[in-house]
């Protein structure tokens, strides 16, 4: 049961493997003992600023050994982090902070501009950066000895097919699970080591982190992609395991040419999105072990994952679920019966590595959940050995090298342009970027909106990775007899607009 207690995470590991090397990064190395002094060393000095358990702590940080330390030392405190995404706008920050009820923000020493505006919209709010963290004073913390796994670990905004963004609860005992689920899939070996170079602000950079503390394994971290780096620490690093979206896989593949990664590497964990046929020959032909996964925030990361033997015979699968898990396809017919094999539904999911809900949305949280299980909101079907095929992310979903993006939420900054009446958000295929947004507008009576100033409105509002790639004009748009935008014809458009 969740309500289990167990040793705190970093001082077990501490204890029973110290002088392991728990991260590596640039040219520098920490011990698991390492890092667990310095860890205890900032929870000291976040106490001293008034850092308490229990309380939600905003986290707007880059990847990087300092990052690392202050996730571990609020866990330390028992603080909830909210992890927050630095390629979003600070006005998605800001309503971000008040939704969570932050009462702090941990904030990285470059970004003064957005400390600036976040400060200024919520003044009741303590913004710290590392730099002022770090010079504080040190004291000893009161430290969380042990932890009860359905106590809350972390929060992590992810955005809904309508309305605004909700916070995504992560307990301890769900990152648990998830390690331990990961772990029986992919196995764990001694001498295993994982590259991250996918966001810490992520579940897929996060759960690496809990999986490091966790198995007493090193991750080699990364602050961002860099194809170079990334092949040449694999193998000077001995990694074993990497995460990728299949942008960055595809880049590797590219960028190794005739080269081949070494024989300890294990497995690349493919996640956002099935990878195209031509991809996955590829990486047969370099002999790159490919683990396909499905997973999300809710889930805490991957809970479905395709191992490699099956990449090709199962092509377009996700795989089955993870041995702590448990997944169900239920019948659109609304009887909320089971869907026969080959029949598409709604996928629907149960197992301790599944959230317990939203932050501060009790109704939400109700409505997802039915008789324990999570509906995802995602279209898939089973095959009859169980396999499954994701037919739709959340329906509308436009995964854009690794990163989700709603068309509600682009269309919600488009429609508060004044010369704006109706708007339509679909997606264009990108070879770089796998999909990118586009937009459908239409022009309010009496206006002439140019696509310059649709474009830097967005930007104002919106991650650089939401605005719109392309924005056509037109007189009106595909609607059904319930005045539902039919995406399925715009994307139709989009194919005619890009003959």
């Amino acid at each position: 049961m969740q309500s289990e207690m167990m040793p705190n995470f970093l001082k077990k590991r501490a204890f029973l493997t110290p002088e392991r090397i728990a991260v590596y990064f640039q040219e520098q190395t920490i011990t698991f003992v390492e890092l667990y002094q310095r860890s205890y060393q900032v929870a000291g000095q976040l106490q001293g600023l008034g850092m308490r358990k229990s309380q939600y702590v905003g986290v707007l940080l880059k990847s990087n050994l300092d990052t690392v330390v202050i996730l571990f030392a609020l866990q330390l405190l028992g603080v909830r982090a909210v992890i927050l995404n630095n390629r979003l706008s600070p006005s998605e920050l800001v309503w971000q902070l008040i939704d969570a009820k932050a009462v702090s923000l941990i904030i990285e020493d470059t970004f003064s501009e957005t400390k600036t505006f976040i400060n200024s919209q919520i003044p009741s709010i303590c913004s710290l950066t590392k730099a002022e963290i770090f010079f504080g004073s040190q004291n000893a913390p009161i430290i969380q000895e042990e932890i009860s796994l359905s106590e809350i670990c972390t929060i992590m905004y992810t955005s809904g097919t309508t309305g605004n963004p909700k916070g995504v609860i992560q307990t301890y005992g769900n990152h648990w699970w998830s390690s331990v689920g990961s772990a029986l899939n992919l196995g764990f070996i001694e001498g295993d080591s994982w590259l991250c170079n996918v966001p810490l602000f992520h579940i897929s950079g996060f759960s690496i982190l809990m999986r490091s503390v966790i198995y007493g394994m090193p991750i080699v971290l990364h602050e961002h992609f860099d194809v170079e780096e990334t092949i040449h620490d694999i193998h000077d690093k001995k990694v074993t395991i990497m995460s990728v979206v299949g942008t960055s896989l595809r880049r590797i593949v590219d960028a190794l040419r005739e080269r081949r990664l070494p024989n300890h590497f294990r497995c690349m964990l493919l996640g956002g999105g099935p990878a195209p046929l031509p991809l996955l020959q590829a990486c047969i032909e370099k002999e790159i072990p490919v683990f396909q996964t499905y997973g999300m925030t809710e889930s805490s990361s991957q809970i479905v994952t395709l191992a490699p033997e099956y990449s090709l015979t199962k092509l377009g699968s996700a795989g089955k679920p993870l041995f702590t898990s448990q997944l169900q396809i239920v019948a659109e017919d609304g009887n909320g019966g089971l869907a026969p094999s080959g029949m598409p539904g709604e996928i629907v999911i149960k197992g301790p590595n599944v959230t317990p809900g939203y932050l501060f949305l009790p109704e939400v949280t109700e409505e997802k959940f039915i008789n324990g299980w999570f509906h995802t909101g995602d279209v898939g079907y089973l095959d009859e050995e169980g396999f499954l095929y994701v037919l739709d992310r959340r329906s509308d979903l436009i995964i854009s090298g690794g990163e989700n993006i709603y068309p509600a939420e682009i269309e919600a900054v488009l429609l508060a342009h004044p010369d704006v009446s109706e708007t339509g958000v679909t997606s264009l295929e990108d070879a770089e970027w796998g999909q990118v947004p586009i937009a459908y507008i239409v022009k309010r009576e009496g206006t002439n909106p140019s696509v310059g100033a649709l474009e830097q409105f967005c930007k104002e509002r919106l991650a650089k990775y939401k605005v719109p790639k392309a924005f056509y004009f037109t007189k009106e748009l595909p609607r059904n007899a319930s005045n539902k935008i039919l995406r399925r014809e715009l994307r139709e458009w989009v194919k005619e607009e890009t003959r």
